[in-house]
């Protein structure tokens, strides 16, 4: 097939600083014109209206993950993330009741309130902190800890190693070959992870899915959990930053949620919806195919833009505004669709709602510092570049 990349003006036009800094009003003007269109700065398809997000999401056996071009089966092996068909199956199956509501309540309601108390009194002595780096990450990294059985591992090295994975997944996606530290990060998340894929289930939740996995070998069960920590600790610490940033710029919302805290899950779907942390997800055709205007060949990469789909206006009016009384928030594709849907959905849920929760409750006069800084950015993951906070020490 012969593509017609060349008649997409508006996708021509479009650079990596309006994706990672002006990225909503991009892709209103994709959407409105170019719904699906080519993208030479990014050098891809780029599909912006959540209508044909969802047929691409949904449709696994024409646009597919499991491509040598993907960016995190380049660093970390194939896994549920880089599969599709049987295989995705056959590595996804283990991990799925350990991550379902129910279990994920029992396991970790407990455990992850201690963390974010344990945070939050570190905090309260100062009168001051920055809240993406001293409680957003944090309480991501000590859950993944936590999950995965990792508890004798302390939080800085865990998260160097996470750190530096996420350095070489973004690389990889901006074209680069894998990096030496990259590589040499995987190693050693491997090698701390294998030792608890021999204990009992009910150690962590890695070991309970370890037991469940039939066929997959050690090697296999460690690349999925790779790609759990990178998206439990990446996508959550921009989960939660971007609530708060979101409530920073509607007090009026933050008195309600103090005075009701039953108003917080809402809260935290429509910023699911506002600001996906994971802005974009990737697949790649398994044929040539039309979508939309689009001629694509087969091979070719096709981003989706959860972003952009989140604010069509054709499901969400008045798509730009903050708004948690909306009657449709989960309908929004922040978790995507289809067979690669959000594992960890109930896990950050829980985790966002016990943050938000406990931050209005426990930092009294809350007040943001740098209102610039706070501004979610980011070309694939999106979160404030800080959160510089004050509020009256205890």
């Amino acid at each position: 097939m012969q593509s017609n990349k060349n008649q997409f003006l508006i996708g021509a036009s479009v650079t990596q600083d309006d994706l990672e800094n002006n990225l909503h009003e991009t892709l209103h003007r994709l959407r409105a014109s170019e719904p699906v269109s080519w993208l030479p700065a990014t050098d891809c398809w780029m599909i912006s209206d959540r209508e044909t997000c969802s047929k691409v999401m949904r449709d696994a056996k024409t646009y597919t993950v499991d491509h040598p071009g993907f960016s995190t089966g380049q660093v970390v092996g194939p896994s549920m993330l880089s599969l599709d068909g049987k295989t995705h199956k056959a590595h996804r199956s283990p991990f799925e009741r350990p991550f379902r509501k129910r279990e994920v309540e029992q396991r970790f309601r407990e455990p992850v309130g201690r963390f974010i108390d344990e945070l939050i009194d570190a905090m309260l002595k100062n009168g001051e902190a920055e809240l993406r780096r001293d409680f957003c990450g944090p309480i991501a990294v000590k859950t993944m800890i936590e999950a995965l059985g990792m508890d004798a591992k302390p939080v800085h090295e865990v998260l160097k190693m996470y750190d530096t994975i996420v350095d070489a997944v973004t690389r990889v996606t901006a074209g680069e070959p894998v990096s030496a530290e990259g590589r040499a990060a995987f190693d050693a998340l491997s090698d701390s992870l294998l030792p608890v894929l021999q204990r009992a289930g009910h150690t962590s939740l890695l070991a309970s899915a370890a037991g469940a996995a039939d066929g997959l070998t050690n090697e296999e069960i460690v690349s999925n959990a790779a790609v759990l920590l990178f998206g439990g600790i990446e996508t959550t610490e921009g989960m939660i930053a971007n609530a708060m940033s979101h409530l920073f710029d509607h007090p009026e919302i933050v008195e309600k949620v103090k005075a009701d805290s039953s108003l917080i899950p809402a809260v935290v779907e429509e910023s699911l919806r506002m600001e996906p942390a994971a802005s974009v997800i990737d697949r790649y055709t398994t044929a040539d195919v039309q979508l939309g205007n689009a001629l694509i060949p087969k091979g070719e990469l096709v981003r989706i833009s959860l972003a952009g789909a989140n604010r069509d206006p054709l499901t969400f009016p008045n798509p730009d505004r903050f708004d948690p009384t909306r009657e449709n928030l989960q309908s929004h594709v922040t978790w995507a669709q289809g067979p690669h849907v959000c594992l960890g959905l109930h896990l950050a849920r829980l985790e966002a709602q016990q943050s938000l929760k406990q931050l209005l409750n426990r930092l009294p006069n809350l007040r943001l510092l740098d209102k610039e800084k706070a501004r979610p950015s980011g070309l694939v993951f999106r979160k404030p570049q800080a959160l510089f906070v004050a509020f009256t020490a205890g």
